[in-house]
């Protein structure tokens, strides 16, 4: 398993994974997570990457975390959403962190919004049979915010620096 692969397929994939079952249970399985860490971890060690930007990595990381948790602690976001973006900011590091944040920032407004104006028209009758669709629609239902986390992550990573570790020769 090459570095490319774990950046544009398994990466990929682990947020794909993430984003879905948050949209349909508001849930993000621990195992989703560790997943990103072990894949980065492999990633690191078939790049070479050299011990001071690996610690740059844990501590965006880490950064994340404490930040997730807090928002966490204040009821904006679930604790799956914390561990789900503490673990996306490792494969970023601090160098595209900050474009990350900002994508999947902006992402969670617009589907804050969006979720928010969908809920105040009736679901189709069709559609009212789905049961994530009615958890989606509540009127005081959560947001899914790991479908933002995810999807920011997706924008972010064609710039992202793991993409050219990735390809080097």
């Amino acid at each position: 398993m090459g570095a490319e692969f774990l950046v544009f397929a398994v990466l990929p994939a682990l947020l794909a994974l993430a984003a879905g079952w948050d949209v349909a249970s508001y849930t993000i399985p621990n195992a989703l997570p560790l997943a990103l860490i072990a894949a980065f971890l492999l990633f690191a060690l078939l790049c070479g990457v050299p011990a001071w930007s690996f610690a740059g990595h844990a501590a965006a990381g880490a950064a994340a975390l404490v930040v997730g948790f807090a928002l966490f602690a204040f009821g904006v976001i679930g604790g799956g959403d914390a561990k789900l973006f503490a673990a996306t900011a490792l494969w970023f590091g601090f160098g595209d962190l900050a474009a990350y944040a900002l994508y999947a920032s902006v992402l969670g407004g617009a589907l804050t919004l969006g979720l928010l104006l969908v809920r105040q028209v009736p679901l189709p009758a069709l559609l009212a049979r789905q049961p994530w669709l009615l958890r989606l629609h509540e009127e005081r239902g959560g947001i899914p915010y790991g479908a933002a986390l995810a999807a920011g992550a997706l924008l972010a990573l064609p710039h992202a620096e793991i993409v050219r570790l990735a390809l080097a020769p």
